[in-house]
């Protein structure tokens, strides 16, 4: 299998030594927790449907042959590790380019193998670096056992792979402009996230203050975020944002944020954090802050791959143990097509009755969007209003004369040849449920309850598409690409990707009615 790099799994944040002693006695640091239960609706109160998903571990190294390395109860950072034998005993060098190395960097803050006492992400994100040329050493070492040839210097890649504070702790190592990181870090080919406070944590609406310094509790704090991440002459022109990735650091094309939104099922301290965090977050880390733009040389930024999942921040609804975020993870990683999905918004019109006072009217339209392959029960992506997680809008951002306002970034799909339904055919198909909900209209800032009806839609559809590539022994040919609303005729599109860059593919929308909405969904279509 092409791009079988070796994965790097960082953990998330433990905070008190029972916590990082609980770590320290995980092999695999919670990477190997999975789930039976699945919640098909956003009512926590009622009963979960069954659905077994064995955990990420389990399921990369049935799925894609990929194995740990500990060997003979040592890691690979450890003085005595040595490498596997074969059934002669002889010694085979090195760890194939397929492994799954878990950063264990909570084991000297245990009190179980180190001193008990935490360090800062800075530490951290040195030591990852160290582990980072290890894992390079022992792959170049690996001989594949069916001949093929060895990777070398020049090809060696990896995955960064990260639940909560551990995302942090990779972009610090990411962020370093030191030369001692340099070559590591041009080495990274993949970031992905699970739940990561890319731009901090807030309770009751106000950021983690840095004075708390206890057990590092300040790491969430952006104005400590700045400095470690190194944004120095980045975030202040951003409003003190620290949700930002240079692009110099990572491109933001190779990066996934995972975004859990329910907060419903995170039970740390009996629910009392979930209260205090609050509305629109996974208990823990607030939606608006659980992804990252990139951000080039000019100030301009980029929204890196974001998908939802209605899964908490941790526990039996967690979002690392969800087949959700594993088909987002493994789809990004291996996936052979990306379709990233865009909303374009021509017109939005109000209803009859406040045409007349429009310079006064202000209103706020969310903007919802499903997507699942086929045969699936579950979603890559599930923003839903009710669950704190649509892509929103002014009235004065769609009516306005900024054009990139009204372009609204809804979600990317990752698809995957070997994931297919149907596997008598190459066709890759899924479907997009996407509405653009009738908003509160406030007057004046007064709420105007004429006409208006909760929860209703101003446009509602249901998108197929179905992408199939050529056939392996004409890979230069076009591929094709059918799409259309589930309710109206489909159009067919041949993509030549071997011609530069190839047009977007449009599926238009109209309400064609008062109060109303016109646009189209985009979706630019690539080979990954």
């Amino acid at each position: 299998m092409p791009n079988r790099y070796p994965i790097i799994y960082i953990r998330g944040y433990a905070m008190t030594v029972s916590e990082r002693n609980d770590t320290a006695a995980d092999p695999f640091c919670g990477f190997n927790v999975g789930s039976t239960l699945y919640r098909a609706t956003g009512a926590s109160d009622r009963q979960p449907a069954k659905f077994v998903f064995e955990s990420p571990l389990v399921r990369l190294a049935s799925e894609y042959q990929y194995q740990h390395v500990y060997q003979d109860g040592y890691d690979i950072m450890d003085p005595d590790w040595s490498p596997p034998r074969d059934d002669n005993g002889n010694s085979i060098p090195g760890i194939p380019a397929s492994s799954i190395i878990i950063y264990r960097y909570y084991d000297d803050g245990s009190a179980l193998l180190g001193d008990g006492k935490s360090r800062k992400v800075e530490v951290y994100a040195q030591g990852l670096n160290d582990l980072l040329k290890r894992v390079k050493e022992l792959v170049l070492q690996h001989r594949p056992a069916d001949g093929s040839p060895p990777m070398t210097d020049k090809d060696f890649k990896y995955y960064l792979v990260a639940h909560s504070m551990g995302g942090l702790v990779a972009r610090a190592f990411l962020h370093n402009t030191s030369e001692d990181f340099r070559p590591m870090r041009e080495a990274a080919d993949k970031f992905f996230t699970f739940a990561t406070p890319h731009n901090g944590i807030d309770v009751l609406g106000i950021n983690v203050p840095s004075w708390l310094t206890a057990e590092q509790s300040n790491t969430f704090n952006r104005s400590e975020m700045t400095t470690y991440l190194n944004l120095q002459q980045i975030s202040p022109q951003f409003n003190g944002r620290v949700d930002l990735i240079p692009q110099s650091a990572m491109p933001s094309d190779r990066i996934f944020c995972m975004v859990g939104t329910n907060r419903g099922d995170y039970e740390v301290l009996q629910g009392v954090v979930r209260a205090f965090v609050g509305n629109g977050s996974d208990g823990l880390v607030r939606v608006d802050n659980a992804s990252l733009w990139g951000v080039d040389d000019n100030m301009a930024t980029r929204q890196v791959a974001t998908n939802y999942a209605f899964r908490s921040h941790s526990g039996y609804f967690g979002i690392v143990n969800s087949e959700e975020a594993y088909q987002n993870l493994v789809r990004f990683l291996f996936g052979d097509v990306r379709v990233d999905i865009w909303a374009d918004i021509d017109s939005v019109t109000l209803p009859d009755e406040l045409v007349p006072q429009a310079s006064r009217v202000t209103a706020l339209y969310q903007f919802e969007m499903c997507a699942a392959p086929k045969g699936k029960r579950w979603f890559l992506t599930r923003r839903k209003s009710v669950e704190d997680s649509p892509a929103v809008r002014s009235h004065q951002q769609l009516t306005g004369a900024d054009a990139n306002a009204r372009k609204i970034y809804l979600g990317s799909v990752f698809l995957s040849k070997k994931s297919r339904v149907d596997r008598s055919s190459s066709t890759l198909s899924y479907a997009m449920i996407f509405a653009a909900k009738v908003p509160d209209y406030e007057i004046e800032k007064r709420f105007w309850p004429d006409g208006h009806f909760e929860g209703a839609d101003l446009f509602q559809g249901n998108a197929i598409v179905r992408v199939t590539p050529p056939p392996d022994n004409a890979a230069a040919s076009p591929w094709t690409v059918e799409y259309g609303w589930a309710n109206g005729t489909t159009q067919i599109t041949a993509i030549d990707f071997t011609k530069g860059v190839p047009p977007d593919v449009i599926i238009p929308f109209d309400s064609a009615s008062t109060p109303g909405i016109k646009g189209a969904l985009r979706m630019v279509v690539r080979p990954w």
